[in-house]
């Protein structure tokens, strides 16, 4: 018995799921352009087996000990936060033991496809196959056709995309072009940490941005100018876009006066919360303008309250699985920016949210006239079919299809990949198929929208 099932996620009218066939039938084998992730250019650096199963399927995937944590498995447990798991195959069990926990969840299709299109386990996990289960997938991370360089041919990626601190060497970037291999990993600039001033260390990675550059970030200017030599540096190892991760979508446009006090107070540590807040909504509007120079696409990603747990924070740091949405406003945060830039039609913002509310109301009507703006895809807690169809049903009809970007996985977990596109091309081959099924469009024109869903949109969007 197939773990999954070749008609999962279209839709169940009978001549709706016929033509949800066909259109996924021609897409299905399309490349894969992932141009936003969390993976790391190391694996493809130094193309070294996965040690075991749980540092492949437990320790990356916030999905997966989220889970288990909330049902009272501790992360101590699972070895979280270790550099090297000491006791794997009773990890590997816990984790078994607990996976009727992803019933109906998207981690379920994820961990599935991989299961059974990747190692060919077809019966499902429990306590009871949790030995098998990991025999096999341990098994074949000893083989060559499980290296990282080898699985990234297999899933047909065209190009991978990393998500990188400003003051990150890209050695291992710059090791893999130098290798002569053929695959394309290409890196983000993520400036949080040089940004935000509630960022753990910021003033001393203010000070260590300006020793890389050898610009004076003690002053605006000199610290602009260090922002601006960075986001130069990783274009020329490959980047095409930044990545924002504030905590909300606020904009500013001050005064060249205003900023320079208003960094000077930050940079001090005399910034008050709100003063804080200001200084991140003038940075959104500064790295719009970088954009609009260098040409680097801008994703703006907001509305997460990161490391909501505070014992865990604490105990095991950043990035542990308790970060939780919250409502975000874009229209009146937006306009300082939007008034600045947003009908350059030589930049563009990839916008995103968490806060599904926004889809109509503001996310849709704003993309669906500022030249500049863009809309990502369901992103995080939404990144599952339902969420997806959501989306689609939500943005559409005011902002059309291209006016988005295609689909990113924005995973941590490599072999979740492909997973998560297929599961994007179905979604999107059923929600074109009621449309062609409502008489709405012909169905050449789903095959041409379906194509670029999957891999026309992105590109174009990333410059990729």
């Amino acid at each position: 018995m197939a773990l999954l099932n070749d008609d999962r996620l279209f839709p169940a009218d009978e001549g709706t799921r016929a033509i949800a066939r066909r259109l996924y039938e021609g897409i299905r084998a399309l490349p894969i352009v992932s141009p936003h992730g969390h993976t790391q250019a190391g694996w493809f650096a130094r193309n070294q087996p996965f040690p075991d199963p749980v540092t492949l399927f437990v320790q990356p995937d916030h999905y997966v000990f989220r889970m288990l944590y909330s049902q009272g498995v501790s992360l101590e447990e699972l070895e979280i936060g270790r550099p090297q798991v000491s006791n794997p195959r009773k990890v590997w069990s816990i984790f078994a033991s607990h996976y009727y926990l992803f019933r109906g969840t998207p981690t379920r299709l994820w961990l599935d496809f991989a299961f059974q299109e990747l190692f060919g386990l077809t019966e499902r996990l429990s306590a009871a196959t949790a030995d098998h289960y990991y025999d096999v997938i341990d098994d074949k991370l000893k083989t060559a056709e499980f290296l990282p360089r080898a699985l990234y041919d297999r899933f047909g990626l065209e190009v991978l995309a990393t998500t990188d601190s400003p003051l990150d060497s890209l050695a291992d970037h710059a090791a893999v072009r130098a290798s002569g291999w053929k695959g394309r990993i290409v890196p983000t600039f993520r400036p949080d940490s040089v940004v935000d001033p509630s960022f753990a260390d910021f003033h001393k990675n203010v000070q260590a941005l300006g020793e890389l550059t050898g610009e004076d970030t003690a002053t605006w200017h000199g610290y602009l100018q260090a922002l601006a030599a960075r986001r130069a540096f990783f274009k020329a190892q490959g980047g095409t876009a930044t990545d924002h991760g504030h905590a909300t979508a606020r904009t500013a446009d001050l005064s060249e006066a205003e900023s320079e006090w208003l960094f000077g107070k930050v940079l001090a540590g005399g910034a008050d919360a709100a003063q804080q807040e200001l200084f991140r909504a003038q940075m959104l509007t500064e790295m719009a303008r970088m954009s609009l120079e260098d040409g680097l696409v801008m994703q703006i990603h907001p509305g997460s309250v990161r490391n909501h747990n505070r014992q865990i924070f604490e105990r095991y740091g950043r990035d542990m699985g308790a970060d939780i949405p919250a409502s975000t406003s874009y229209v009146e945060e937006l306009r300082p920016l939007l008034n600045r830039f947003g009908n350059e039609t030589g930049l563009t913002i990839i916008l995103f949210t968490l806060d599904e509310t926004t889809y109509s109301r503001e996310l849709a009507p704003l993309a669906g006239h500022y030249p500049c703006l863009r809309l990502g895809p369901s992103w995080w807690f939404h990144d599952s079919p339902e969420g997806m169809r959501r989306f689609r049903e939500q943005v559409t009809e005011t902002a059309g299809f291209y006016n988005t970007v295609g689909f990113n996985d924005d995973t941590r977990a490599f072999l979740s990949i492909p997973a998560r596109h297929d599961v994007a091309r179905r979604m999107d081959a059923g929600f074109l198929a009621r449309l062609v099924a409502e008489h709405r469009i012909d169905e050449d024109e789903a095959v041409e929208l379906a194509h670029e869903l999957t891999v026309g949109l992105v590109k174009k969007a990333y410059k990729l």
